[in-house]
């Protein structure tokens, strides 16, 4: 009984300050414990990614709208971006949180609806009965190959991306001002984990349509080619409700996937505007900053990231790539050292978070990129050697190895080793403390006091 009362003030006491420090972005804790300049170095990742999702989504907005509606991708996705910003731009986080009800809303009953229309049409066949289906041309596509089928040498890429997308979707600024502005601790954990149950079910009727798409006779529906394209297989939602559902259904279901794309968009566009109103520009570079002068500064960052993401969708064609690319930076560099401040604070310092950052950056840059088009220096085992295709078509270099995961954990190892020899170090020789540069010492007996004070005050809360 013991151990867990004490537990339990344990878990007060850490629950009474993280609530006193109110917290506004996940880059707070990080600038709290590694300082303003260098914490903000971890905007760069955050910025990349939520600024490339939305780049990406975009996109694939303006592709649905032109295959549906025939519609400019240029003018879908100014259009689009511009109605989302705009109640960004003027409701803040209320405007958001209020219209991605209504959005999610229409996303999961808008496709929902269209399902039935799909399945009754003449031209798709029963997926249960379908044996040897072609979704490619000259290539067989039988019904058991819906699921995939993993190649041994493959194993290493599924269990690298299986984790990145399950650690490395943690630190991203979109959910972070959702569980930080929860009205209590109780709340944001329900909001967590009913939001990750949405999620999962949101994902089934997309599910449902691509098993539709394989089960399709295209020559039936009057598409222009019996069979798809390989470039046509990303297009599966727009194309089934263009050729399998009548016109008001297909309305229905593209305003589901327009409320999704806006759903998204206008979460990281103000999150990352945030980010960086607060984190850089009110931490860093404007610390005298006025409220007034911060509200207006935070409205023209949601301008600038919004134009910024539509210049992305327009003219960059591998936006998905560069997205994937920005994630796993994410991954790597980010959660790391937001696991170790919130969880271990004690066991990382400037000096540990310096070399731990630039050791996994620097050998995240050696180990190639295929979306970037540079082979690799540093080659994995496993490591597929660049490779000209049938159509002449160069193939670059691909690590088989799950390195981005061995990454992530010389992160943490490099982090805690070198916090540790630094603290070792300047206790055993005390006169060093004038080399101590990053000021680590001083940050440790700041520390030592605000904690010995936050466990009195936790106390004598829980008397």
């Amino acid at each position: 009984e013991a151990p867990l009362q004490q537990y339990g003030k344990q878990w007060y006491q850490r629950r009474v300050r993280v609530r006193k420090r109110k917290f506004v972005t996940m880059l707070d804790p990080l600038q709290e414990k590694y300082g303003k300049p260098l914490g903000a170095l971890f905007y760069i990742p955050a910025f990349s990614g939520e600024i490339l999702w939305s780049a990406s989504i975009l996109a694939a907005l303006g592709t649905s709208l032109r295959v549906i509606c025939g519609i400019n991708d240029t003018a879908s996705i100014l259009a689009s971006a511009a109605i989302a910003m705009t109640y960004t731009l003027f409701g803040g986080l209320y405007s958001v949180a209020f219209t991605d009800v209504f959005q999610l809303i229409c996303i999961f009953f808008g496709l929902i609806f269209a399902i039935p229309f799909m399945t009754t049409n003449d031209a798709v066949s029963s997926p249960l009965r379908s044996s040897n289906l072609t979704m490619f041309k000259d290539e067989p596509q039988p019904y058991s190959k819906f699921f995939g089928k993993l190649e041994k040498q493959d194993a290493g890429i599924w269990v690298d991306y299986a984790i990145m997308l399950v650690f490395g979707g943690i630190p991203w600024q979109a959910y972070f001002q959702r569980v930080l502005s929860a009205r209590n601790v109780s709340v944001a954990k329900t909001l967590s984990f009913v939001a990750a149950f949405g999620c999962f079910s949101a994902a089934i009727p997309s599910i449902i349509i691509g098993l539709i798409t394989m089960n399709t006779n295209w020559k039936a529906t009057g598409y222009p080619d019996q069979y798809l394209g390989k470039d046509d297989y990303k297009l599966a939602v727009p194309l089934t409700l263009l050729w399998l559902t009548p016109p008001a259904v297909a309305f229905i279901g593209l305003g589901a996937v327009s409320a999704a794309v806006m759903s998204s968009t206008d979460s990281s566009i103000l999150g990352v505007s945030t980010m960086f109103t607060r984190n850089v520009f009110v931490n860093v570079i404007h610390p005298k900053a006025t409220d007034k002068q911060t509200v207006w500064f935070l409205r023209a960052t949601v301008v600038v990231n919004t134009v910024i993401a539509m210049l992305i969708a327009i003219f960059v064609k591998t936006v998905y790539g560069l997205y994937l690319i920005c994630s796993d930076l994410v991954f790597i560099l980010l959660f790391p050292h937001l696991v170790m401040v919130v969880h271990a604070p004690h066991r990382t310092n400037k000096y540990g978070m310096v070399v731990g950052f630039t050791v996994a950056l620097l050998l995240r840059a050696l180990s190639g990129e295929p979306v970037l088009k540079y082979n690799a220096i540093l080659k994995f085992p496993g490591y597929k050697e660049p490779s000209v295709d049938d159509y002449g078509a160069t193939e670059y270099g691909k690590q088989r190895f799950p390195f981005r995961n061995l990454i992530m954990l010389l992160n943490f190892l490099l982090t805690f080793s070198f916090t540790f020899l630094s603290q070792k170090f300047f206790e055993r020789y005390p006169d060093m403390e004038k080399y101590d540069f990053l000021e680590a010492v001083k940050d440790q007996e700041t520390e030592k006091r605000q904690r010995l004070q936050n466990e009195k005050e936790g106390e004598e809360e829980c008397l």
